[in-house]
């Protein structure tokens, strides 16, 4: 990643000036007259609007037939943006190649694992490894660099679009290539590869490269270790095409930050965003309100994770929802109050700016009743009122921005690989949910008033006096020392069921399960018992798809709970290994939140799972930012109810109030508290 002097330049640079907090939304002018363009800015101004993102998919306008370009309209776009202040995130327009590239070459179309080639008409309709779509990629991205490198409106350059979103997986032969070139790189040697993926089983053994393919539609079930690679060859190809583009605007605007917006959200699990962050000059990320009563804590655990895969520097929330979107089976509308507490928050996590998709609510096409912060209904409308509300807000809490998010003193560590294999085909169920139990704890260190850091498991565990390690399936050598050293340390580490069972190639760790942590944990697992229907343990709790047997307790693990019923009853299901001042925890169930609450709970020993008083019980989140000597502390009412605080500090904002005032938080309401750091 680049220094944070590069980083920043999005927020400190442009026609505002430093210390603003970014506001703005995707803006596709194309979409409407000209008439409209004037009316945009009127209303972008009341609504506290000081960056757009521009041109996204904009390829078949810009170049409307092969070689013929026409940037007259971005021009006046660009010039009328800046001249009302307003500055632009510049899109290299490659999310969707225009119809004449694909009519020419529909080789560059991506290909399923079952043959079929996709059609344009949707978007993202390219074969990541196609050498065609490339060579016009970075000709239309140098086009555009050229033309616009020294415009006072650029602030940042964004590259594609939610690169994989669509177009991840391709089976074609061009991607067939790539993977041979990228499975040489790795492994080197035929018989290194054939080793890991053990190819002895079902005769599968390979003599030349050329007989390796993606792991297309077969009879039967597809090699576990082609699987894994492909996938993480899939992710690389992305953020290959990422690397492509980037070289091209680093060469002709080398002063011009680089952004690229991730999608680190429950529905997108392919892609390693963790590996990605050295590729761009700051991380942005778009996340959508997952509906349900936990959405809400569901949107500040991906907004937690991304600020950790930001390693602590601001970032930018690319894009979310002012309202309803469209792409759900149910897109219902944000709740009163939802569109200030979920932008709120993610700036609570470390965002330093806050867009939506989109400026102005389509009219036409595939997105018309995705919700905009210009709506349909118009100027007059509750969203709009809203989207200016949050535009003040913003505006006030601006001298914040650059505040580091403070770490906790519990992590939960999260792993992308364990969520891809974890969720694999021929598993002794199909039930089990990774993302699902690293929310469970979240959710319940949330409900008991306790802080909580979700970091990538490759980040650094030095700080944390408690690491939960939810479903770690995948465990390396190298992984395994370092959590041996958090207890070793005299720290905590909690780590559950279907953890520690295969190596980094998708190979099972023998000697029983979990596998590389059975040392750790202090006790061994003959066998996975997942389960027809829920089970009982003494504590009261139910373990729902997975229970597993424990035959071999070390002398110094104690046993917190049992199994009550079933064929396990009076078996461990909860232990605990002391070494030292520190412990391993173990839960070999499925418990969901209440149950791993319970588990919490039973571990109150350690100071750093004691509740802050503060929360009310769990019915406030607490989060800090701090820096320039100020402690920014946001307490985000998670309930329908009013809860009443009295902090040491002053409200701070649009209702900016008296140090130690009594205040009430209004249900969904996000306030903020700032007080000279210690």
């Amino acid at each position: 990643m680049a220094t944070d002097a590069t980083t920043y330049q999005w927020v400190k640079d442009g026609a505002l000036g430093a210390g603003k907090m970014r506001y703005g939304a995707d803006y596709n002018p194309e979409q409407w007259p000209r008439e409209v363009w004037a009316e945009d800015v009127r209303l972008m101004r009341e609504a506290g609007v000081n960056i757009v993102s521009l041109g996204i998919f904009s390829w078949a306008l810009l170049e409307p037939r092969e070689g013929e370009w026409d940037f007259d309209w971005l021009d006046d776009i660009i010039d009328l943006l800046h001249e009302n202040g307003i500055d632009v995130d510049l899109a290299t327009a490659t999310a969707s190649p225009p119809a004449w590239l694909t009519t020419k070459h529909p080789e560059v179309l991506p290909v399923t694992a079952d043959g079929t080639i996709l059609s344009p008409g949707g978007r993202q309709h390219w074969r990541p490894t196609s050498p065609i779509f490339r060579e016009y990629a970075l000709r239309l991205v140098r086009q555009l660099a050229t033309r616009y490198a020294d415009h006072p409106a650029l602030v940042a350059w964004h590259i594609g679009n939610e690169l994989g979103c669509h177009n991840l997986y391709d089976f074609s032969d061009d991607a067939a290539r790539a993977f041979r070139i990228w499975l040489q790189e790795h492994y080197t040697s035929l018989d290194a590869l054939n080793d890991v993926w053990g190819t002895a089983f079902w005769s599968q053994h390979y003599s030349e490269w050329d007989e390796i393919l993606p792991p297309r539609v077969a009879a039967a079930q597809r090699n576990p270790g082609q699987q894994l690679d492909f996938q993480r060859f899939s992710s690389d190809a992305q953020r290959d095409h990422l690397r492509a583009e980037a070289a091209v605007l680093a060469e002709l605007t080398p002063g011009v930050p680089r952004t690229t917006n991730f999608m680190v959200a429950q529905n997108i699990r392919d892609i390693d965003y963790p590996s990605w962050t050295g590729d761009v000059d700051f991380v942005s990320n778009d996340h959508y309100l997952r509906p349900g009563p936990r959405g809400r804590d569901d949107l500040s655990f991906w907004a937690n994770l991304t600020g950790n895969i930001a390693e602590g520097r601001p970032w930018l929330l690319m894009e979310h929802a002012t309202s309803a979107v469209n792409w759900r089976e149910i897109n219902p509308p944000k709740r009163p109050g939802e569109l200030m507490r979920d932008a709120l928050t993610h700036v609570a996590h470390g965002a330093d700016g806050v867009c939506y998709f989109q400026w102005r609510q389509s009219r036409a096409g595939g997105e018309r009743y995705h919700s905009g912060m210009v709506p349909h209904a118009g100027a007059d409308s509750r969203v709009f009122r809203d989207v200016v509300a949050l535009g003040a807000e913003l505006q006030a809490i601006a001298p914040m921005t650059g505040a580091h998010r403070e770490k906790a003193r519990v992590a939960i560590a999260f792993d992308y690989i364990s969520w891809w294999v974890s969720g694999r085909d021929s598993h002794p169920t199909e039930l089990l949910r990774y993302d699902e139990e690293a929310l469970s704890w979240y959710f319940a260190l949330l409900d008991l008033g306790i802080r909580a850091d979700v970091v990538p498991v490759d980040a650094s565990f030095d700080d944390y006096d408690v690491v939960i390690a939810p479903m770690l399936h995948v465990v390396t050598d190298d992984l395994r020392g370092r959590l041996e050293q958090i207890v070793a340390d005299g720290r905590h580490l909690i780590t559950t069921y279907f953890s520690g069972t295969v190596d980094e190639y998708d190979r099972v760790w023998l000697g029983g399960y979990p596998g590389a942590l059975r040392e750790l944990v202090g006790l061994t697992v003959e066998e996975f018992v997942p389960l027809l229907a829920p089970e009982k343990l003494a504590s009261g709790a139910s373990a729902t798809n997975w229970s597993e047997r424990i035959i071999r307790l070390g002398d110094d693990v104690e046993v917190l709970d049992t199994y009550a019923s079933g064929d396990l009853a009076g078996e461990p299901a909860v232990t605990r290994r002391r070494v030292g001042a520190g412990s391993a925890t173990y839960v070999s169930a499925d418990l969901g939140v209440e149950g791993v609450t319970g588990v919490l709970r039973s571990l109150s020993d350690i100071d750093a799972l004691r509740g802050d008083e503060r929360t009310a019980g769990g019915k406030l989140e607490i989060i800090t930012r701090a820096g320039d000597g100020i402690r920014y502390e946001f307490f985000a009412n998670r309930t329908d109810e009013v809860v009443t605080l009295t902090p040491t500090g002053a409200r701070f904002g649009t209702d900016a109030g008296a140090p130690g005032a009594t205040i009430e938080i209004q249900p969904r309401e996000v306030v903020i508290v700032a007080e000279p750091a210690a």
